[in-house]
């Protein structure tokens, strides 16, 4: 089995530089992946993002999608890869491009991979963080900023070399990042009912049981059981209450 590259999209959230849109989409050609999503662009003028993309990935620059929010960007997708140069308390077991390649040969048997970029300026913050089931950082030297436009072709290019090499492990098909969502939304309204997280900053306390649920690779049958013991606990909780 190989790394699936039709199951592979590269996710860029809130591009500033046309440029950068356009040489992204051109690494991604080069590479053997056709879906460039984008998050709110900055500036998205088709002209500078076609000079920097070369008529030869004209396709991928004519067929991007464009969203609003990060959430519709993600929803249909069933493993997130978030890509950071900072690390800390919210950015723990982090991958390198090497290892995440090798992973996506398993899982892109029978899921869509969306691999999110950030931002030029500032990547991806703590609010985008939690949407990602791993993250992955580029080793660097002493400078560890990278451009925007060889960040992705760094990780294409890995992700297309492990494309070529054969592994045989199944992973099954993992829940989408909308069913996630709905999940962790559920559980953090149950979990504040019985005061077991704190009501006035419960985002913080749901990053601990997003990193326990993300190790999990939840499908979507485990979702469902999650959130019947949460229907049963609100239940409880109401006839408790009355």
């Amino acid at each position: 089995m190989r790394v699936q590259l039709d199951k592979i999209a590269i996710v860029l959230n809130e591009p500033h530089f046309p440029e950068n849109i356009g040489a992204a989409a051109r690494a991604v050609k080069n590479m053997g992946i056709f879906r460039l999503l984008l998050v709110n662009p900055i500036d998205c003028d088709l002209t500078r993002v076609l000079r920097t993309a070369t008529h030869n990935a004209e396709d991928i620059v004519t067929e991007m999608e464009v969203f609003d929010s990060l959430e519709d960007a993600l929803a249909p997708f069933q493993y997130v890869v978030g890509t950071t140069a900072r690390l800390g308390s919210h950015r723990q077991s982090v991958k390198n491009p090497r290892q995440l390649a090798m992973e996506l040969v398993d899982i892109t048997r029978t899921n869509q991979v969306a691999i999110l970029f950030g931002t030029e300026s500032r990547g991806l913050a703590n609010e985008h963080i939690k949407h990602c089931d791993c993250l992955v950082t580029i080793p660097t030297a002493d400078f560890s900023s990278i451009n925007l436009a060889h960040s992705v072709m760094i990780m294409v290019h890995e992700i297309f070399q492990a494309s070529l090499e054969k592994r045989e492990v199944f992973v099954p098909r993992l829940a989408t990042h909308r069913e996630l969502e709905g999940m962790y939304d559920h559980v953090k309204e149950t979990l504040a009912k019985i005061n077991f997280i704190n009501p006035e900053n419960p985002d913080y306390w749901m990053m601990n049981l997003r990193r326990f649920f993300g190790r999990l690779h939840l499908r979507a049958r485990d979702v469902r059981v999650i959130r019947g013991i949460c229907r049963q606990i609100d239940w409880y909780c109401f006839r408790r209450n009355k």
